[in-house]
């Protein structure tokens, strides 16, 4: 008679499964607030982390389905690239408009709030879902996982722009600095979709 057991991978997707319903709620939450922030406060670096927000929305929404419903690997991982492309299609844009002065931060308390819980929160996870995606050699949860540390990296580089443009209104340091993680996003989106052309999960 053979005893039912649950696999190792089956553990693992499940413990991916509760990682992706945490990041849901978190970036539910970051996203509302940097927006609703960026709104009130003119600011196009929280309008640019709002926008990496949801898109970090929708690259967890990628990998729970490819998880929970056997989402095609190659499907999975070509669509979490093509997120990262517009990451760096939103950093690009938001960043030259504030250069342009197309509109100056105004101070913000509960966006420097946000940008600090995130700073902790992002990394977090970014840790977590890359030791996930070794053991599941999932491409989708790799490029989830650069999205995941490059949300922290925005949110520590607008937190430092936010302060540096209140204390000594050098309003353009923020923008330089995002513009300098475009080539980074691009090579990260570019590895995704190479990899799910090839049909190699491998590094």
């Amino acid at each position: 008679m053979t005893v039912a057991t649950s696999s190792p991978l089956s553990d693992v997707s499940r413990s991916v499964l509760r990682l992706q319903v945490f990041t849901f709620i978190w970036m539910s939450v970051e996203a509302v607030v940097s927006l609703v922030t960026a709104w009130h406060s003119h600011s196009p670096a929280l309008f640019a982390f709002g926008g990496d927000s949801l898109i970090e929305l929708l690259s967890a929404a990628v990998v729970f389905w490819r998880f929970r419903f056997a989402l095609d690997e190659t499907r999975a991982a070509r669509i979490a690239g093509t997120l990262l492309f517009a990451l760096a299609g939103l950093v690009m844009l938001t960043s030259i408009l504030n250069l342009l002065g197309y509109r100056e931060a105004q101070r913000s308390l509960l966006g420097i709030a946000i940008l600090l819980a995130a700073a902790v929160v992002m990394p977090w996870l970014a840790s977590r879902k890359r030791k996930l995606a070794v053991v599941t050699s999932s491409a989708a949860l790799r490029a989830d996982a650069v999205e995941s540390a490059l949300c922290g990296y925005m949110a520590v580089i607008a937190l430092a722009g936010l302060v540096v443009n209140t204390i000594w209104a050098k309003s353009w340091a923020d923008p330089a600095a995002a513009l300098a993680l475009v080539p980074l996003i691009l090579r990260e989106g570019w590895e995704a979709v190479h990899s799910s052309k090839l049909g190699c999960d491998c590094c």
